[in-house]
């Protein structure tokens, strides 16, 4: 049992520190910083197209909801400040989909999807051969169905809150909003495991990289926030950009941790296959 324990911690110690030398190789805290600027750039875009399209089809109202569930997400006191300027953002917002607006949220929406691609090829190690026009596709697909699946979120949640709910089942109808917006989260990264990069390890072994990411999300959004509150000021330093450099740097940390995921996916493949 002894020498088994050693073995699993062995293994583990030598995956763990080829994911960090290879995550380091890869430029991964640049990569990090490139997807967190270009997922803050595309979050505005996103809503506004969310926003257009709900206006089309006549649930206009469904915007501010969707909005929300994408702060649910966040700690709370990084959410605030972004989705304050979010709501101000997609209050004018036409509910036409066929405006220069809406089209070109669209296109810079899909830059997001596209530096978490790039990011995820970086830590597999391959080559994106792939057609550009295929990849824009592809991200514009990731980026339709997904102003589709948070709208239907959004209307059970506006039809739930409609419901005449018994004080003591609110807590449960909270917790279950906590779940759907965790296995949202589960299904967004496994997505992008699988679809956005040119190559990957199977499906099967995905999760463990998957789960490194999801733990390590939950671990340091406690602690940032708990930073935030306890000793940050970036009021005083950033003046009116604190709510923005605040989104950017949680961003960055949920960026390499998901980089991270992929290169320990890599990390354990490469030890499988005897190359560490």
């Amino acid at each position: 049992m002894t020498g088994t324990n050693r073995g699993f911690l062995g293994s583990g110690w030598i995956v763990l520190t080829d994911a960090l030398g290879h995550f380091n190789a890869d430029d991964g805290w640049a990569m990090a910083s490139h997807v967190a600027l270009s997922s803050l750039m595309a979050l505005f875009p996103f809503l506004i197209f969310v926003a257009a399209f709900a206006g089309a089809i006549g649930e206009a109202a469904l915007a501010n909801q969707v909005a929300e569930i994408v702060f649910n997400a966040w700690p709370e006191e990084v959410a605030g400040p972004i989705a304050a300027e979010v709501r101000r953002v997609l209050a004018p917002v036409p509910g036409s989909l066929l405006t220069i607006s809406a089209v070109v949220a669209l296109f810079l929406a899909t830059n997001g999807v596209e530096a978490v691609r790039t990011a995820l090829n970086r830590a597999y190690r391959v080559v994106d051969r792939r057609s550009i026009f295929f990849l824009r596709a592809q991200s514009l697909g990731f980026v339709l169905i997904g102003t589709v699946m948070f709208l239907l979120l959004a209307g059970l949640a506006v039809s739930a809150a409609a419901l005449p709910i018994p004080p003591p089942f609110g807590r449960a109808f909270g917790a279950i909003g906590l779940v759907v917006t965790s296995v949202l989260v589960v299904a967004v990264l496994a997505a992008a495991h699988l679809w956005l990069p040119a190559g990957r390890p199977p499906w099967r072994a995905l999760w463990p990289g998957i789960a490194t990411t999801l733990v390590t999300w939950l671990l340091a959004a406690w602690i940032f926030a708990y930073y935030l509150r306890s000793f940050a000021n970036y009021t005083a330093t950033y003046a009116g950009l604190a709510g923005v450099v605040t989104a950017m740097f949680f961003l960055y940390v949920v960026a390499v941790l998901m980089i991270f995921g992929a290169e320990f996916n890599a990390a354990l493949g490469r030890l499988r296959g005897g190359t560490i």
